[in-house]
């Protein structure tokens, strides 16, 4: 039979492919056993059609199986499965060539992947996943025969350009792929591919859910120095997505949870859908009952993977879930997703496209259920994760208005439970048109600002906003069920109502007479920190506070894009006096008998940085402040 082996050459494109695959700098060589393995699937899912198509087909489809076998001494590891098998006609196409449109851009893409993760996601997405034996094996050997066939082929190379096929005659139905494997090399990430733990590792991270069994035989410790031999199945084959959601226990939902997240507790949520029609997928989705610590962390990781046909394609698939539900767990087991050549990339972004603005819907939908008909598990979820939601009102407009009826914040009309918009909307006054609210480190110091204090007197409930996301969301969303939200600490406020106004004009005018000369003079003493000096309509006990112009950048807002290095222009703010205050009253006075005195400066640079101070806000130069301070102070003693 040897007469009859012919030397062939690769295709041109297959040669560059393998050289990459051997000298590439791939780090995770262990995708490889994924590789074969998913082909051996394949060819049993193959098989098993095939006989239902073909009632003369005489073959066993009672035991379709891998299994995998480990000659240490000969360090071979062999791929072995049941089912469809190969003629000798395919195993030239499919083998020695890449019969395939792209293979151009894959071996552009392969070259410009600089890092291990972005490369290793190359591998089978052209339908090339073979060539990966080459990363970890001097040598492959295949032997194969189609079911319905009497003789077989086999297959071997180095890869060095060459390959020989042989025809044969013992072959069993079905393909083994066998790898003279290369010495494990810790450097290069080339683990021992003969021990047992490698391979369950492996088999348990990339092909746990495959449908087929997964077997392999191993040796135990006997009596004295004998040993033993078992064969184990190494894959659970459980993949609960695939499942009905009626015939699967929560105990089995919470058990698959920590398997995938890794968490100790039960999640709070379960969603388990499937996506029908042009393009099918199954999802299995967990909301976990807690947040993990690396919530906020750039560096954090995604929490849902990427199958297709049960086969593990990629962990924390960004793709599939936006950032700002990057909690959310689970798996995506796609069907139909092509990943065989180039131009059919462009078709799987459609198709991920798809999926994820599904998935999203749904987790959204969960949440507004949980809202409506369990408050409880709603408040918990909020509680952990709505910081994180609210990043989704700033950059997810598709789903902008579900967002904004799953929003829960504080506000003034209850100090212990959130409140949602439409709740606040239903409480207004007769005649308010704004929604308003106010932003802050803490809740405190928020109700304890002077911006509060004609809102409190008024009877006016404000929204408290203490997450740094907060002071983005509001700006971008800008209002809700026709209603504007604003900030308690910009613009002008005016809450009387007109018969009040009415009444008070002429007072107010007075005012503004009374004190024209006192804030002109402010306004020029403090030039370089404010860019205005006005009598307040907001303050009831305060004598100061700092506001801004209606569409200004507010200073927390400023400060975290100095953090992230944006170039952003100093922002001057409105300092607001209150006119019945009698440090304000006294102030003028002074004023009016002797405006050069360098005391009456500093006293306004003190008033000035108190409603700073009482605000949250930061002091340009403090030490400055605090001589002035203590200065003062010992001057009443």
């Amino acid at each position: 039979m040897n007469d009859r082996a012919e030397t062939l050459e690769f295709q041109a494109e297959a040669r560059q492919l393998l050289q990459l695959m051997v000298h590439s700098i791939y780090s995770n060589k262990d995708v490889f056993l994924r590789e074969l393995i998913s082909n051996a699937s394949d060819a049993l899912d193959k098989l098993r059609l095939t006989a239902m198509l073909d009632k003369d087909l005489a073959v066993d489809t009672d035991d379709l199986h891998i299994a995998i076998e480990v000659d240490r001494d000969a360090r071979t590891l062999t791929v072995r499965d049941n089912g469809i098998g190969m003629s000798r006609d395919e195993v030239v196409s499919v083998i020695g060539t890449i019969a395939k449109s792209g293979t151009a851009e894959l071996l552009r893409q392969l070259r410009e992947a600089k890092d291990a993760g972005a490369s290793q996601e190359l591998i089978g997405q052209f339908g090339v996943g073979f060539y990966a034996a080459f990363m970890v094996a001097d040598k492959v050997e295949l032997t194969t025969r189609r079911a319905g066939e009497d003789g077989g082929t086999r297959w071997e190379s180095d890869g060095a350009g060459t390959y020989t096929v042989t025809p044969i005659t013992d072959a069993p139905q079905g393909t083994a792929v066998t790898l003279h494997l290369k010495p494990a090399d810790a450097e290069d990430n080339l683990h021992d591919y003969t021990a047992e733990w490698t391979i369950r590792e492996i088999v348990k991270r990339y092909s746990d859910f495959i449908a087929h069994p997964i077997r392999m035989t191993v040796e135990r410790p006997g009596e004295g120095d004998a040993t033993t031999t078992e064969t184990v199945t190494l894959n659970s084959m459980k993949a609960l997505w695939a499942r009905p959601r009626g015939e699967v226990e929560p105990a089995e939902y919470h058990e698959f949870y920590k398997h995938v997240s890794h968490d100790w507790s039960d999640p709070l949520e379960t969603i388990h859908m499937r996506g029908e029609g042009t393009f099918e997928y199954e999802a299995l989705l967990f909301i976990p009952s807690h947040a993990p610590l690396d919530l906020f962390s750039p560096q954090g990781r995604r929490g849902v993977q990427l199958y297709v046909k049960r086969v593990f394609i990629m962990d924390d698939c960004d793709a599939l879930m936006p950032n700002y539900l990057r909690f959310v767990k689970g798996v995506v087991d796609a069907h139909d997703l092509s990943l065989n050549i180039s131009r059919e990339i462009l078709q799987q972004d459609r198709q991920i496209r798809a999926v994820r603005r599904r998935l999203v819907k749904k987790v959204l939908a969960t949440v507004k259920e949980l809202k409506t008909e369990q408050p409880e598990r709603y408040r918990t979820f909020w509680s952990e994760f709505g910081a994180a939601v609210k990043e989704g009102l700033i950059d997810d407009t598709d789903n902008q208005d579900i967002l904004l009826e799953i929003l829960s914040v504080a506000s003034t009309h209850d100090p212990a439970e959130l409140t949602d918009l439409a709740g606040y909307v239903g409480r207004m006054k007769d005649g308010q048109s704004d929604i308003y609210y106010a932003t802050g480190e803490s809740r405190v110091t928020i109700e304890n600002s002077p911006h509060m204090e004609a809102f409190r007197a008024k009877g006016y409930e404000v929204l408290l906003l203490t997450d740094p996301v907060d002071e983005v969301w509001v700006e971008r969303v800008g209002s809700y069920d026709g209603k504007t939200l604003r900030s308690v600490a910009k613009g002008q406020v005016d809450l009387d109502t007109e018969e009040e106004r009415k009444e008070a004009e002429s007072e107010r005018e007075r005012q503004r007479a009374e004190y024209a000369d006192l804030l002109g003079w402010m306004g020029g003493v403090l030039a370089d920190s404010v860019k205005e000096v006005r009598l307040s309509s907001r303050l009831t006990t305060s004598p100061a506070c700092v506001v801004g112009d209606a569409h200004d950048i507010t200073p927390t807002l400023e400060k975290m894009y100095r953090a992230m290095g944006h170039e952003v222009p100093k922002v001057k703010r409105i300092l607001e006096l209150n006119p019945s205050h009698p440090l304000v009253t006294g102030l003028r006075k002074a004023h009016e008998q002797g405006a050069a005195d360098s005391s009456l400066a500093e006293t306004a640079e003190l008033l000035y940085g108190t409603a700073l101070l009482a605000e949250g806000g930061d002091l340009a130069d403090p030490s400055r402040f605090a001589r002035i301070l203590a200065d003062r102070l010992a001057r009443t003693l």
